[in-house]
């Protein structure tokens, strides 16, 4: 029977960090692992198979959750291989609508790119391109900082799921990072206006 390995033997076996392993254990991703007298955590190989597996399956993009449930069905020997194929097959159309984004994002960012002189002169296409699409540019600029467009408050969720907004700007910061929702709108704005 071989012997149990300590995290950094298991990490090494499975290709991951201890940190990472030590973190799929506080989630509850994988079981806590066992321990010696001394609190010493200990793998089996078992262990370490769950733990490549969660590796090969995070290195194809799956989340958290779609690899909690590829490790229930691969643990569970009645399953329904349909079962596995229609989860492989959502995360195939998730990722398909992901780089129909990232193509857009980039189109975007090269015309905008191609817009720019690049030169010792401060007139820059790129900032112009952002700040004309940008709704913050419709609005005053703060008091506190001339010249310098406000960024919309960033959405808050009602009780009911309602986005809704701070009711005054003083609750609201300065800037806001907007949304990957709000920066897809954008950058559609921009392929049009192009």
């Amino acid at each position: 029977m071989p012997h149990p390995m300590n995290i950094s033997e298991a990490a090494e076996a499975a290709g991951l960090s201890p940190k990472m392993i030590r973190h799929y254990e506080q989630i509850g991703l994988v079981a806590a692992a066992a321990r010696t007298e001394r609190g010493y955590r200990q793998y089996s190989e078992r262990d370490v198979s769950v733990l490549r597996f969660i590796r090969q399956a995070r290195d194809l993009g799956f989340s958290m959750a779609q690899i909690a449930e590829l490790i229930g069905l691969w643990s569970d020997r009645s399953r329904a291989s349909r079962s596995v194929k229609a989860l492989a097959e959502r995360h195939v159309a998730d990722l398909e609508q992901k780089m129909r984004e990232l193509a857009a994002m980039k189109q975007a960012l090269e015309q905008l790119v191609a817009s720019c002189h690049g030169s010792d002169d401060p007139q820059c296409a790129i900032l112009d391109g952002l700040a004309v699409h940008s709704p913050a540019a419709r609005e005053p600029a703060s008091p506190q900082a001339p010249g310098v467009p406000r960024l919309p408050a960033p959405r808050r969720r009602s009780p009911s799921g309602a986005a809704t907004r701070p009711a005054t700007r003083a609750q609201a910061p300065a800037l806001a990072v907007t949304s990957h929702a709000d920066l897809m709108a954008w950058t559609r704005q921009l392929r049009v206006a192009g």
